[in-house]
């Protein structure tokens, strides 16, 4: 989800809610700590130099019960996170708390934002793992005992 479309869903908003991936929810009086950039510069696998651009959203929560952020208040944090840090329209990354700092992708369900959990990809498919696999019958690797990672079964 684009900062853009946060920012169109908000004013239509009566309280803000983050939905995690369970199911459960962020406690209701949670913070957005942070509101910023993450560029990111990195070389995959195949040797391409790639360039990322995230919105990232900091959510926190403390023993503070009585706090409740208003979608009106996320709003004027997003529109001063913009005018001061220069912030373009991206993909919003969500980070939280969870055994771990936790980074999730958003999403809306039409009443709730909703943390979508991410997963790591090889960029470079095409380059350092072969689109077809080999046929391969299992009952040749069981003669072999192991896998050849020449093969492409591993």
């Amino acid at each position: 989800m684009k900062l853009s479309e946060v920012k169109a869903i908000l004013p239509r908003l009566e309280s803000v809610t983050f939905k995690l991936p369970n199911g459960n929810f962020v406690p209701e009086h949670f913070h957005v700590t942070e509101v910023g950039i993450i560029q990111k510069k990195f070389i995959d696998c195949g040797g391409t130099i790639r360039n990322e651009y995230k919105i990232n959203f900091q959510l926190w929560y403390a023993q503070d019960f009585e706090h409740r952020l208003s979608a009106s208040k996320l709003l004027k944090i997003i529109e001063l996170s913009e005018k001061q840090l220069d912030i373009q329209d991206g993909e919003i990354e969500v980070e939280y708390q969870g055994e771990t700092i936790g980074k999730y992708d958003l999403s809306f369900d039409g009443k709730h934002f909703v943390l979508v959990s991410k997963h790591t990809n090889c960029l470079a498919l095409g380059y350092c793992i072969p689109n077809v696999k080999p046929k391969i019958k299992l009952s040749d690797l069981n003669k072999t005992k192991r896998c050849n990672p020449n093969t492409g079964c591993c």
